[in-house]
């Protein structure tokens, strides 16, 4: 199997700057796996909280994740900004796979990078749903 190589940065669509935080360290001195996804998630609902098409506490439509995944390429530790990108790599009719590269700031080469995906469903029921026409239109912005 191919090792795959870290993204660029010209490959994103839009970018957020994560500041590390202490406790984001693990006992190895280097940033623990574990928060990098949370770097992915910040990045994605940020983007659609700041746009008005995600209502984190009334709105009738939410995504779930349902897969996840993160390749390491090199590490980072704090104190450090992350600069976080994202893009939609498929815009289904009631899912998203957003993919996430993360980069240390100013350098080009990615030192981590994965995708979500996110099912879009009815928050009373789970069931899910045709993405928001709002919802889409903000997600297209991010297609390569």
């Amino acid at each position: 199997m191919d090792r795959q190589q870290p993204a660029e940065r010209g490959d994103y669509r839009h970018f957020l700057t994560i500041t590390t935080r202490w406790m984001d360290n693990d006992i190895y001195g280097h940033i623990n796996n574990v928060q990098y996804y949370s770097y992915f998630d910040t990045v994605i609902n940020r983007f659609l909280i700041d746009r008005g098409v995600l209502d984190i506490h009334d709105g009738e439509v939410i995504g779930l994740a349902v897969e996840s995944h993160c390749n390491y390429f090199s590490s980072a530790a704090f104190p450090a900004d992350i600069e976080s990108g994202i893009r939609v790599a498929h815009l289904g009719r009631s899912s998203v796979r957003y993919e996430i590269g993360l980069f240390i700031e100013g350098r080009e080469r990615a030192i981590a990078q994965g995708h979500f995906v996110h099912v879009y469903v009815d928050r009373l029921n789970n069931h899910p749903v045709n993405l928001p026409d709002d919802l889409r239109l903000v997600l297209a912005t991010l297609v390569p």
